[in-house]
């Protein structure tokens, strides 16, 4: 391997780049580089400008700003950078920031940066530590090839021959990382369990755990990774990555409803990765999570903005989360909601060069609209010019609009675009494990349940006030599969329940159901009317309260 590896680039030809809006900033560097001998020096003020200047030259060194203008920040700009192959494994990146927040530093070590400099700057220390990383670049090449073409067996081998010399040891920490991380490329679980293990003796990094941690997950080493954890969640500087950790693991074993839990920690800590908004976005929808869906979507537009991911997509997709919000709302409620996303829908429309474009999508917005203000005449004119088709579309668009047929009960055309939905999004690892798992959730209620969440509720309440107790525990029953967090439903459940229940012993899914919907009010914010009217009904039904036990409910006993 060592003879097809390139020789490293002689310092005077390394290509370096400095990205800030300061231009003191820009003076600062440029004066310690030219002490030390670098010539080839490109300068941009601007995230745009950086762009065009990685189009015509591959850069050694990039040095980067987080907050480079407004136009992009440096995470964003980073990952645009990644994704363009400007940055490689081959390139050194040094982060530069004023600030130094927890958020900040969760996000930045997110990145792995070679060097991350603290604004101000002081030029003798910046010389010093440019040519230590010219120094340390020159000697660990065969390494950075290696990982750079993703021959990690080599990897490992040229990092463990660099552990040796002295003159690269404030470097060993990163080669100790990188030989983890090696070690879990190759699937070699039960080694880098050991390897970490073995480093704990000396080192209490955050990566060294996390590393175990998810060595042993991955080994099924259940007993021993969850005390590890428990510990690493008490850790300001492992609890972030370790909810990051555990909600991979959580979305591998299909657990979807603690891989949510744990994503919207890993959120909240970190929230300017998009895709991990974007995978939280997912499981607030596969978990009926309405608020918790348009909580994450308004959060990837706002990241998002002037970053590879910004699009008038994003809006769109704010704007069907706040739809599919209405539905499961009442009244006014659902009137503020519908009216925030028609003032949306005219902003996007009035976008220069986006409305034209976006054409297709807003009608489909607006016939949903007129089915929330249940004017389904005007909804219908609409959706009868769109085919079921799925050609030309992305999947939010054929989800839009497989809803918009769902509300209008063409379950014919729903059905059809849910089943080309499975093949489009067929092959893509996270889809297949969340998206995928959406779909089938969706298709299954799709075809058994005809109404939105909202008509249910109506027509429950109307066959409660004339008598009709099982048509009524019907549609709420269909109501909570919809809607299986929403309080409302479920307190009303119990109370229909409760009338079936005078009737004659209550029959096994009723039990199932009145379970169900207990569990889901023994919520401590559950306001005191509520609480009140849940004991009542309870009680009526023979369900137990259990305050020695986390589940809450003993099972239901019939007369």
């Amino acid at each position: 391997m060592s003879d097809k590896i390139p020789a490293p680039t002689p310092k005077e030809d390394l290509n370096f780049l400095i990205i800030d809006n300061q231009g003191l900033v820009h003076d600062v560097i440029k004066t310690a580089l030219a002490e030390i001998g670098i010539k080839r020096i490109a300068s941009a003020l601007n995230a745009y400008h950086a762009l065009r200047l990685c189009e015509t030259l591959q850069f050694d060194f990039v040095l980067l700003a987080f907050n480079v203008s407004h136009d992009k920040d440096g995470f964003h700009l980073y990952e645009e950078l990644k994704h363009n192959r400007y940055i490689t494994d081959k390139t050194t990146v040094i982060f530069l920031s004023a600030e130094t927040s927890a958020e900040l530093v969760n996000c930045i070590v997110e990145l792995q940066p070679d060097d991350f400099w603290v604004k101000p700057l002081d030029r003798k220390r910046i010389e010093g530590r440019l040519n230590y990383l010219i120094d340390i670049r020159r000697k660990l090449n065969k390494l950075l090839h290696c990982l750079h073409v993703g021959d990690y067996s080599a990897a490992i081998y040229y990092a463990e021959r660099k552990l040796k010399e002295k003159s690269v040891a404030e470097y060993h920490v990163r080669l100790r990382r990188i030989i983890g991380e090696c070690l879990m490329h190759l699937r070699d679980y039960e080694t880098a369990e050991k390897y970490y293990s073995r480093l704990l003796n000396n080192y209490d990094h955050a990566w060294v755990h996390i590393g175990r941690a998810k060595a042993l997950l991955k080994q099924h080493k259940q007993e021993e990774a969850d005390a590890l954890i428990d510990e690493l969640l008490t850790r300001r500087d492992t609890r972030f990555l370790t909810y990051d950790l555990l909600a991979q693991f959580f979305i591998e074993k299909e657990d979807f409803e603690s891989a949510y839990a744990q994503m919207k920690e890993a959120s909240r800590l970190a929230p300017r990765n998009i895709e991990r908004n974007k995978r939280l976005w997912d499981l607030a929808r596969l978990n009926h999570d309405k608020s918790g869906q348009l909580s994450a979507v308004q959060n990837m537009a706002k990241y998002a903005k002037n970053s590879i991911h910004d699009s008038p997509e994003l809006t769109l997709n704010v704007i069907r989360s706040m739809l599919d919000l209405a539905t499961s709302l009442n009244g006014a409620e659902a009137e503020r909601i519908t009216r925030r996303a028609e003032s949306e829908i005219d902003g996007l429309v009035n976008r220069k060069g986006i409305g034209n474009q976006l054409a297709d999508q807003v009608e489909v917005l607006k016939a949903r609209i007129y089915c929330l203000r249940n004017d389904k005449k005007s909804a219908e004119s609409i959706m009868k010019s769109k085919p079921p088709s799925t050609d030309g579309f992305t999947m939010e668009d054929n989800l839009d609009k497989m809803k918009a047929f769902h509300e209008l009960g063409m379950k014919e055309h729903c059905l059809s675009i849910l089943e080309k939905l499975r093949k489009q999004i067929a092959g893509d690892t996270f889809s297949s494990q969340v998206v995928d798992e959406y779909l089938k959730q969706e298709s299954i209620e799709r075809r058994e349940i005809s109404f939105t969440t909202n008509e249910l509720k109506q027509m429950a309440t109307v066959n409660f006030k004339e008598g009709r107790y099982v048509p009524a525990y019907n549609n709420l029953r269909q109501a909570l599969t919809l809607a299986p967090k929403n309080k409302p439903v479920a307190l009303n459940l119990l109370k229909v329940l409760v009338q079936i229940r005078r009737q004659g012993a209550l029959g096994h899914e009723q039990q199932t159901i009145a379970q169900q919907a207990a569990m889901l009010l023994m919520d401590e914010d559950l306001p005191a009317t509520q609480v009140q009217k849940r004991d009542e009904y309870l009680k009526l039904l023979g369900i137990e309260l259990d305050a020695t036990n986390d589940d809450a409910v003993k099972k239901q006993v019939n007369p």
